[in-house]
């Protein structure tokens, strides 16, 4: 029996060795409900199209390990199979020395916050000291308030209170490496090299102060706040001058000379400030864009 399964848009086709002569079209959860025996080819057959995806190849698909830190052997043992069952690796500790052992072997660390040997909240201010952001569920029967807001600023990415579900955490963990994986592919903004501090009103390029004005200063300000958005001039005019001034588009393009002119001399590149002809300007975002108006 052949199976065609669409895993994130792309294809796979799986087949039993027993069954013969039968073809049938799955979706991912009834797949986990089949026998072990399953096994997954990474090709297309030319005989039937791909789902609403595109196919594999033969390039073989890769699995997240979920590291499972819980020391009540029941609930270890009912979580790391539902996650097995969803094609997950999974490795299991019992105590904060373990998970500190099997923390490099992890995608995601599923973590019980109330440990024989410490707490797991030392794990997650641990991870996040050395600046790992590596996601963090916490499983934990301490449903305060104050519990889930200090493992949520300490640096967990989600909490699960117990009793739970299984199929409730696997639903979790699959959000929380989405918004991971997601978070990982976007683009680095060149941008990031200039800083504004709202609160003294200073500017710098990597570790130099800008001398602005404060109209530079604003202006800067606001493309900043979306790098690679384009920002038109009368959005511009209206969010740094307001209402009662009667600015023209060679106002503010003078201005933005003269800011271009002093990230540069403090060692900026060029086309950190860009022109959309026409429209307005923007910070880079990393594509290309003309420097100059």
């Amino acid at each position: 029996m052949r199976l065609y399964l669409t895993l994130g848009h792309v294809c796979y086709r799986m087949e039993h060795p027993k069954a013969q002569n039968r073809e049938e079209r799955v979706t991912k959860p009834r797949f986990f409900h089949y026998p072990p025996s399953f096994r997954v080819e990474y090709r297309r057959d030319p005989e039937h199209e791909c789902l609403g995806g595109t196919w594999a190849g033969s390039a073989p698909m890769q699995r997240s390990t979920i590291l499972v830190v819980e020391d009540e052997p029941a609930i270890a043992e009912s979580v790391a199979y539902s996650l097995r069952r969803e094609g997950f690796e999974v490795r299991v500790a019992a105590s904060l020395e373990a998970a500190i052992a099997l923390e490099p072997e992890a995608t995601l660390i599923l973590l019980d916050l109330m440990l024989p040997d410490g707490s797991g909240f030392d794990l997650i201010a641990q991870l996040r000291a050395q600046g790992s952001q590596k996601p963090i569920i916490v499983l934990s029967s301490r449903d305060s308030e104050a519990d889930r807001v200090a493992s949520l600023e300490t640096g967990a990415d989600d909490y699960v209170t117990k009793p739970f579900s299984p199929r409730e955490v696997v639903a979790r963990v699959r959000a929380v490496l989405r918004r991971a994986e997601a978070h990982a592919h976007e683009r680095p903004a060149p941008a990031s090299v200039l800083i504004v501090e709202p609160e003294s009103r200073r500017a710098f390029h990597q570790d130099k102060e800008l001398e602005l004005t404060r109209v530079e200063f604003d202006l800067l300000s606001q493309l900043l706040q979306t790098p690679g958005r384009v920002f038109g001039r009368a959005e511009l005019i209206d969010r740094v001058w307001g209402d009662g001034f009667a600015i023209t588009d060679r106002t503010i393009d003078s201005h933005i000379k003269s800011l271009r002119r002093k990230v540069a001399d403090a060692g900026g590149a060029p086309r950190l400030i860009q022109t959309v002809r026409g429209v307005g300007y923007r910070i880079s975002d990393g594509r290309k864009g003309a420097p100059e108006p």
